[in-house]
């Protein structure tokens, strides 16, 4: 079984999700940068100040800010992972590449969930999240709207600043400005570990896929 794995994709292809499955079906600990930012945004601390100045702009944080969230990770939980959208850069690709060599353990897989830019628009526009929890929502397959209860533990969904729409065309410009190479630099360096995967189905037809390349 596949034990160090990087999930990448745009914005809204439903890495989130996939993770969540990934957690609960074979134990593997997910890390989102996303997610670590959020918490440190939440307790005010220096460096969630300075990501708040990209992010609410609907940008990449610098690759510094996310290279030293994931080193510190890294060494305090050890190499059994799952990464959900990072590396984020070539410059993370080749950081992660790194840091790995040097404790003799490689990634395992590398998973590109792939999805078109009107999708990604159209359920952007219907997402609420929860950030006390990180959970997001499709507000049109939930029937929920802002203010409504997170149906994971009770806080008031919102829709968050980078979901915005002129947050969210710049998102789309950074992922093909700056992520979208990222594949290409897997493919270069490690072709026999990367696959993609359709994530315009629905979430479990994708997971069966994602399930048979983990056990493979």
């Amino acid at each position: 079984m596949k034990q160090r794995i990087v999930l990448l994709g745009p914005p809204a292809s439903g890495k989130g999700t996939q993770a969540e499955f990934i957690v609960s079906s074979f134990g593997i600990p997910h890390v989102s940068t996303g997610a670590l930012l959020r918490a440190e945004c939440a307790n005010g601390t220096s460096l969630g100040k300075e990501a708040n100045r990209w992010t609410h702009q609907g940008l990449l944080v610098p690759d510094e800010l996310a290279i030293r969230m994931i080193t510190a990770w890294i060494a305090e939980h050890g190499t059994r992972f799952l990464f959900d959208g990072f590396p984020r850069t070539e410059a993370q690709a080749e950081h992660l590449y790194t840091a790995l060599a040097s404790l003799s353990a490689p990634l395992d897989l590398v998973i590109v969930l792939e999805l078109g830019e009107e999708e990604i628009r159209r359920r952007i526009s219907s997402r609420l999240s929860c950030l006390a929890c990180g959970a997001t929502f499709s507000g049109t397959l939930n029937s929920l709207k802002a203010g409504d209860a997170c149906l994971r533990c009770g806080e008031k969904l919102v829709r968050r600043t980078d979901d915005q729409p002129a947050a969210v065309e710049k998102r789309l410009e950074s992922y093909h400005k700056l992520t979208f190479p990222v594949i290409g630099y897997y493919e270069r360096n490690a072709s026999n570990l990367i696959y993609r995967v359709d994530a315009g189905r629905e979430s479990d037809a994708v997971f069966s896929d994602i399930c048979k390349l983990i056990q493979s």
